[in-house]
């Protein structure tokens, strides 16, 4: 199983934060050149089903849970799983003085069919790129914040 965590501070206040973050329709913008698109295809209450498509014309369907009176997202990935047997990722914000700590967690296992790369290299690759994507959610949100101040 490979588990990542990763955090960053986002001086802006925590409704900001959350509601920019889990803005689906931005994620193009919000994870750099990481996906062409991102498309909501259902909302029910709480619940966002969604399509991501990446640089290489892959597309996944995942669920997200946003619980903002509590402060924290869930995700799953859906369909097609491959080449994961499952991704649950939890997204975490702490207020702090200064602004929101946003916190990204993932938990997943590999499709043993699957032999392109260990767990554990995947899990350099997501926190790789989770560091590298905090940083444009901090900039992005930071600068909606102050321009809203």
């Amino acid at each position: 199983m490979g588990h990542t965590r990763n955090s960053i501070l986002i001086n802006a206040p925590f409704q900001i934060t959350f509601d920019v973050s889990n803005h689906i329709e931005r994620w193009t913008e919000l994870f750099g050149d990481e996906y062409v698109s991102a498309d909501v295809l259902e909302r029910n209450g709480n619940e966002i089903t969604f399509r991501l498509t990446d640089d290489e014309n892959k597309s996944w369907v995942s669920k997200r849970w946003l619980h903002p009176e509590h402060k924290f997202a869930i995700a799953s990935r859906h369909d097609p799983m491959f080449p994961f047997t499952y991704m649950k990722i939890l997204w975490l914000y702490v207020e702090r003085d200064g602004g929101t700590e946003m916190i990204w967690m993932q938990d997943f296992e590999m499709d043993p069919g699957f032999t392109k790369f260990t767990d554990e290299q995947i899990e350099g690759f997501i926190n790789e790129h989770s560091q590298h994507n905090m940083k444009i959610f901090k900039e992005v949100i930071e600068k909606e914040a102050a321009a809203t101040a």
